[in-house]
C-alpha cells in the first residue's frame, strides 16, 4: 500500500484582515486603532490589540506613516558613542520614546562636521518628526539644515530664536559648587580642574562654574592648574601628566567628565600615587562605570534619564501640539554630588 505524502503547508502570515476577523471588527477599525485614532472606543481598541498580540501581527510602520502622515520617528544625535555617557542617554531616550509609541533613529557625530551633516541628511530622508541634538557644542553646522526643513529641534545649553526649537538647560553650577564645598570641608586648598575642549560650550560652562565656585569661597585658582583636555581617558592621563610636571602640585583634581577622571585614576596609579590618600579626584556625569572604579569615583551626577525625558518631552510637544501657545520652550536638568571613595582629607605635609 502506497501512502500519499501529506502536503506541507506554511502557516499564513497574519494580516490586517486576520486581525479584523479575530477581533470581530472591520478592517477600518483595526487601521484606526493601530494609527491611534480617538474615534475608536477603549473597548474596541483593547479587542484589536489583543487580537494583534494573539496573532503576533506586526503592523507595517511604513504603511501607517503613509496613512497618518506621521512617521512617529524621532532622531537623536550624540557627540561620541564611545563615551559611556551617550549610550546610557540613548537607552533612556529609547525607553521613553517606545513607551509613547515612537521609534528612534540614532547617530553619532564623532566630533566630525561632515559626519554630523550626513547624520542629519539621513534623518531628513527618514522623515523624522523631531531631532534631539545632544552634541554639547557641535550643533551649529546643522541647525540651518534642520530649520530649513521646518524640523522641531531640542538642543542642550544652546538657545536658538526659532519657534521650532527648545532648549535643555543643565545646572552644572549646583553640583560643581557641592564638589568644591566637599573638598574644602576636607581641608583641600590646592584644587585643580581638568577642563573639556573649549570648542564645546558645555566644557566652557563647566570651567566657568568651577571658577565661580572657587571664587565664592575665596579660594585661589592657579592658572597652571586649569588644563584643557579632550574628555577621554587619554585626556585624563595627559592632564594628570601636566599637573605632575609642575613644581607646585594640587591635592585635589576636579574633572570636566568621568572619562577624564578615570584617566586620572589610571595615571595616578601608574605614577605610584594613592587615591584618595595622596590625591582626591572628582568626576562629572556619574556614568554607570564610575561606581566600579578602584576606588569608586566621587562624581557630580548628571542624570541621563532626566536629560532624555526632557529631550523627549520637548519633541513630543512639538510633534503633537505644534500650535500650543503654552508650550514649554526650556527644560532644566539639575546636578548633584555623589560621594564615593576617591576623595579624602589631603595628606599631611
Amino acid at each position: 500500500m502506497v501512502r500519499k505524502a501529506k502536503r506541507s503547508t506554511t502557516p499564513k502570515t497574519p494580516d490586517i484582515r486576520s486581525v479584523a476577523a479575530l477581533a470581530k471588527v472591520s478592517i477600518a477599525t483595526v487601521s484606526r486603532t493601530i494609527n491611534g485614532s480617538p474615534a475608536v472606543s477603549d473597548r474596541l481598541s483593547q479587542r484589536v490589540w489583543q487580537a494583534i498580540d494573539q496573532l503576533k501581527y506586526f503592523p507595517n510602520t511604513h504603511a501607517r506613516s503613509l496613512v497618518s502622515g506621521r512617521s512617529r520617528i524621532l532622531g537623536i544625535i550624540v557627540e561620541n558613542i564611545t563615551n559611556p555617557f551617550f549610550p546610557e542617554l540613548i537607552q533612556s531616550f529609547e525607553e521613553i520614546a517606545v513607551a509613547h509609541g515612537y521609534e528612534i533613529l540614532v547617530s553619532s557625530s564623532n566630533s566630525d562636521p561632515v559626519t554630523l551633516t550626513a547624520c542629519v541628511r539621513r534623518m531628513l530622508e527618514r522623515k523624522v518628526e523631531g531631532v534631539a541634538v545632544l552634541t554639547f557644542g557641535e550643533e551649529e553646522p546643522v541647525l540651518d539644515q534642520l530649520a530649513h526643513h521646518d524640523i522641531p529641534i531640542v538642543l542642550a545649553e544652546f538657545r536658538l530664536d526659532s519657534p521650532k526649537t527648545s532648549t535643555i538647560l543643565l545646572d552644572y553650577s549646583t553640583g560643581i559648587r557641592s564638589a568644591i564645598d566637599h573638598l574644602v570641608d576636607l581641608g583641600h586648598r590646592r584644587i585643580a580642574f581638568l577642563a573639556g575642549p573649549h570648542k564645546l560650550h558645555s566644557a566652557v560652562t563647566r570651567e566657568n562654574d568651577f571658577r565661580a565656585a572657587m571664587q565664592s569661597l575665596a579660594m585661589p585658582v592657579d592658572k597652571k592648574w586649569v588644563i584643557e583636555c579632550d574628555h577621554t581617558l587619554k585626556g585624563g592621563v595627559s592632564g594628570f601628566a601636566q599637573l605632575q610636571a609642575l613644581q607646585s602640585r594640587p591635592t585635589a583634581v576636579v574633572c570636566s567628565n568621568d572619562m577624564t577622571a578615570i584617566g586620572v585614576l589610571r595615571a595616578a596609579y601608574m605614577d605610584g600615587l594613592r587615591v584618595p590618600q595622596d590625591l582626591s579626584v572628582v568626576g562629572l556625569d556619574d556614568i554607570d562605570f564610575a561606581e566600579f572604579t578602584l576606588p569608586p569615583l566621587t562624581t557630580i551626577r548628571l542624570s541621563r534619564a532626566d536629560l532624555a525625558r526632557a529631550a523627549f518631552e520637548a519633541l513630543r510637544q512639538q510633534a503633537e501640539n505644534p500650535r500650543d501657545p503654552k508650550m514649554q520652550r526650556e527644560f532644566l536638568v539639575s546636578t548633584s554630588l555623589v560621594l564615593r571613595g576617591s576623595t579624602a582629607k589631603p595628606a599631611t605635609p
